[in-house]
């Protein structure tokens, strides 16, 4: 009686087709290797206000990349002075742009709340794993990294950010 259901198991394998495996398509990098920096410009995320965007369009300038949560109390904390820093860097050609970690309404919530001025996009989970990419192993919030124009890491910093730190890094971008 086994034999006959194993030959039937196998028989109905064999003629129902499998599903495809399941595929990720990366983007094109003109010859040159994968990095974080060219994942992160392959994506497509909402704004808080749900309109799809490139960020694509980041590339070629320096930017400041912060990953952020609304139910991380230090991203939180640390989200007025990123704002500030941000309508101070807009005119050095700096740009801050943050990737929360959390659902759309979430994020459109809170950036309605808290008005911030710098592009907020929503990437739900998928942030976590493009954090990692940028060496945060330990998938702790807030993280930031630091992208020259030249699409080069140049740091990365794990929690509240110590902002006469970054200050001093986004100074040493124009030298």
């Amino acid at each position: 009686m086994a034999l006959a259901f194993l030959a039937i198991g196998m028989y109905a394998g064999v003629k129902h087709k499998q599903p495809g495996p399941v595929t990720t398509t990366i983007a094109q990098t003109d010859g040159g290797a994968q990095t974080p920096v060219t994942a992160l410009f392959a994506e497509s995320m909402n704004d808080a206000a749900g309109k799809p965007q490139a960020l694509a369009q980041w590339k070629g300038k320096a930017l400041v990349v912060n990953f952020w949560a609304p139910w991380c109390a230090p991203c939180v904390e640390e989200m007025p002075e990123l704002d500030s820093l941000a309508k101070e860097s807009a005119a050095k050609n700096i740009n801050i742009i943050g990737i929360g970690i959390d659902s759309p309404t979430n994020i459109a919530d809170f950036a309605q709340k808290f008005k911030i001025s710098y592009p907020l996009y929503v990437s739900g989970i998928r942030g976590t794993e493009l954090a990692r990419n940028f060496g945060n192993k330990a998938g702790g919030l807030p993280y930031t990294v630091l992208i020259g124009a030249d699409g080069q890491v140049k740091k990365t910093y794990l929690g509240r950010l110590k902002f006469e730190e970054l200050k001093a890094d986004l100074a040493a971008l124009g030298s």
